[in-house]
């Protein structure tokens, strides 16, 4: 199977949010594939346990564990600094670090901070601390920004997240612009967009079991490398649940409520209920 070229033996690949999910099983990838990998997320057993298992696939001299909250930037300065120290350059950078939860609008103003702290300032330090670096190096190099649809789509309800996976959107598509105007650089950026996955964030809502409908992360990923390897920018994954043609049919719909000057978020008003279901008849 071809590879982005970003993504060879001996490269190196920088993971944040790597002790679990996505971010673990694209750990897990990249070693098999021969890479060496920094593994980045909150301190604790979790990332411990993860590096280990990581370095039992690739070899743990080819590991690298760094305790990381992506909300602050010096910690994100430092895991740039650490991986650089031990391996020499970046070559996958996958911005994936997130919390999600207790984001209604009128909400804990904390619970806001903390959502946005992590899950859009998270990325926007790692953009603006690896980004320079990696496009100077030479090479071939790939920034991958884990969004949502619920950035795409806005459903009523976690206000919060859904502000900071659409603000996820507009960095990496910013950074996609600037990186393929920057004369010599080899450097792409990607916009990852997981459907239903079975994660960590799952289970905290108690479900102890993959549901039916839900994808596993190395499905994910599996999704992933290829799209990377053609070039995507919007990597939009489907699930067990969901088609491609239902979330192409859900995003048109809600570009069309500005479009058509329908009423903010129509897909959930009454008035539209029934326009909204015929769309989406047979998809």
């Amino acid at each position: 199977m071809a590879h982005h070229p970003a993504i060879a033996p001996n490269r190196v690949a920088v993971i944040t949010g790597a002790a679990s999910g996505i971010g673990l099983a694209a750990a897990k990838r990249f070693a098999e594939l021969g890479m060496k990998v920094c593994l980045a997320d909150l301190p604790g057993e979790a990332l411990e346990r993860a590096a280990a298992e990581v370095g039992g696939l690739g070899g743990s001299q080819n590991v690298l564990a760094v305790p990381a909250d992506v909300g602050r930037r010096q910690d994100v300065e430092n895991l740039r600094d650490q991986a650089m120290a031990a391996f020499g350059e970046v070559a996958v950078l996958m911005n994936n670090a997130g919390t999600e939860g207790g984001g209604q609008l009128f909400g804990d103003p904390q619970r806001w901070q903390a959502i946005l702290q992590t899950n859009l300032w998270g990325v926007i330090n790692g953009v603006q601390v690896f980004a320079p670096a990696m496009a100077e190096q030479g090479t071939p190099c790939a920034i991958i920004n884990t969004g949502s649809k619920q950035g795409i789509t806005t459903p009523p309800g976690d206000t919060a997240y859904n502000v900071s996976k659409a603000g996820v959107k507009v960095v990496t598509e910013a950074l996609s612009h600037e990186l393929r105007n920057r004369p010599g650089c080899q450097v792409t950026a990607h916009l990852l967009i997981p459907g239903f996955v079975f994660t960590g964030f799952t289970r905290a809502r108690g479900v102890t079991e993959k549901p039916a409908g839900a994808w596993t992360p190395e499905q994910v990923i599996d999704f992933l490398l290829p799209a990377l390897e053609r070039g995507d920018f919007y990597v939009l994954c489907p699930d067990n649940e969901t088609t491609r043609a239902m979330d192409e049919e859900r995003i048109r719909w809600a570009a069309g409520d500005i479009i058509e000057n329908r009423p903010a978020l129509s897909r959930w008003h009454p008035d539209f209920k029934e326009a909204f279901g015929k769309v989406m008849e047979g998809k």
